[in-house]
């Protein structure tokens, strides 16, 4: 394989009041073309830091880059300032402008925060375009158009039209992914790229970075704290922690048979859906001298639990709960069609309890416990918190009607999406 990437030796420090911190340390890593190269870690461990480097985003001061090379080799292009390799780290902020989006293009970890809430998504892809291979407004446009079907989004012209905060998280992860492979780059970043994301959305994600780089013969540097996701998409994989290299190799090695103790630890601190344990191990006790043994809790602990826990009173009781939305409206602003974003939910909670709400994005979670707190009114149903509505309270005093009818649902929900 040709050698695209190779780090040597980076040591990262930052300024801060009480001195300064390193961040990276004598890091070293290479990534050949076709490769996905996943880095792993702890938040703090310095994966972040890493890949900004590379981009040579990091403020400095208070970054410090104090010692190391980055080496990359160009693919052979019009735009490349040479095919050479070069060390991105001794070039000037000018002379990096042909090798960032065109040659070396990033996910960023939170795509609200990436993109620019005052420009519409479209615009936002069609200034890179423009400014990496100089070519009309019109072509601009119809090459994002074409991308935003790459990456699935539905309706791509009214994407185009949107702005960040009018679709849903996993869309605007899809605009970045749309705008970061808008000028065919030779190496992705992506940097912890379905974080915020649902396993369904998560999923597609996945399999869509697998073809964009089965299509175009991409490399990858894939960063997360996620070992199933490293699992499903990577070939080798490093270990990060405190700012080094701890263990490196084939993915199925680090994954099965873990050599450094704090690998073990990631490994060993994935949540089983098996069985539970009366202690969750955490990375610390794979570090220490003592042995760590995990105590799982057997099914009768968990059915006298329950036993207990269902002997009281609930402390909360949500009962038929309504939440609906404006979808579209006439010229006078008066609905014509509602949304309905929960739809006739009933749980209750008892005291001491954990209880989980799961779905997929959209479904109504957030909007359900929103609501439950009464900052999204319901259109009907009942939220009673210790045997008082809370539906009859306001800030200024004044009782609010209820409605609707007792239904009780199973213990732990499930919701879908009751969007058309």
């Amino acid at each position: 394989m040709s050698r695209l990437l190779e780090i040597s030796d980076l040591t990262v420090d930052f300024s801060t009041p009480r001195g300064s911190t390193r961040a990276v340390e004598n890091l070293s890593l290479y990534l050949d073309k076709g490769e996905t190269l996943g880095i792993v870690g702890e938040s703090g461990s310095g994966k972040s830091v890493t890949a900004l480097s590379i981009m040579r985003l990091l403020d400095t001061p208070p970054a410090q880059i104090s010692n190391g090379k980055i080496l990359y080799t160009a693919k052979d292009n019009a735009n490349a300032a040479t095919t050479g390799p070069v060390d991105l780290l001794k070039l000037r902020n000018s002379e990096l402008r042909p090798y960032r989006g065109a040659e070396i293009a990033m996910i960023f970890q939170e795509p609200m925060t990436s993109l620019n809430p005052v420009f519409r998504c479209g615009e936002q892809v069609t200034e890179a375009i423009q400014l990496h291979q100089r070519v009309s407004m019109d072509k601009a446009k119809q090459f994002t158009l074409q991308l935003f079907e790459r990456v699935q989004l539905p309706d791509p012209e009214r994407i185009f039209r949107a702005y960040p905060h009018q679709i849903s998280g996993g869309q605007k992860q899809r605009v970045m992914i749309a705008m970061a492979m808008s000028c065919q780059p030779a190496i992705l970043i992506a940097d912890e790229p379905t974080t915020a994301l649902d396993v369904t959305v998560q999923k597609a994600i996945l399999d869509l970075m697998r073809e964009l780089k089965e299509a175009s013969g991409l490399s990858m540097l894939f960063i997360s704290h996620d070992l199933g996701v490293i699992a499903e998409i990577c070939d080798r994989v490093i270990v990060m922690y405190q700012g080094r290299v701890v263990e490196t190799g084939p993915v199925s090695q680090i994954l099965n048979a873990p050599q450094h103790p704090y690998t073990r630890g990631l490994v060993a601190c994935r949540p089983s859906l098996k069985h539970k344990l009366h202690r969750m191990p955490t990375v610390a006790d794979f570090l220490s001298d003592n042995d760590f043994e995990a105590r799982v809790v057997t099914d009768t602990a968990i059915q006298k639990r329950s036993a207990e826990l269902f002997t009281q009173s609930p402390v909360l009781q949500v009962e038929n709960l309504v939440v609906r939305y404006p979808a579209e409206k006439n010229w006078l602003g008066r609905p014509l069609k509602w949304l309905n974003a929960v739809n006739q939910v009933s749980f209750d909670v008892y005291p001491g309890e954990t209880f989980g709400l799961a779905g997929e994005s959209g479904c109504g979670k957030t909007t359900l416990g929103r609501s439950i707190a009464r900052l999204t009114e319901a259109r009907s149903g009942k939220v009673i918190y210790k045997g008082v509505s809370t539906f009859r309270r306001s800030t200024n005093g004044i009782s609010v009607p209820t409605a609707g009818k007792s239904r009780w649902f199973s213990r732990t929900p499930i919701l879908h999406s009751t969007r058309a």
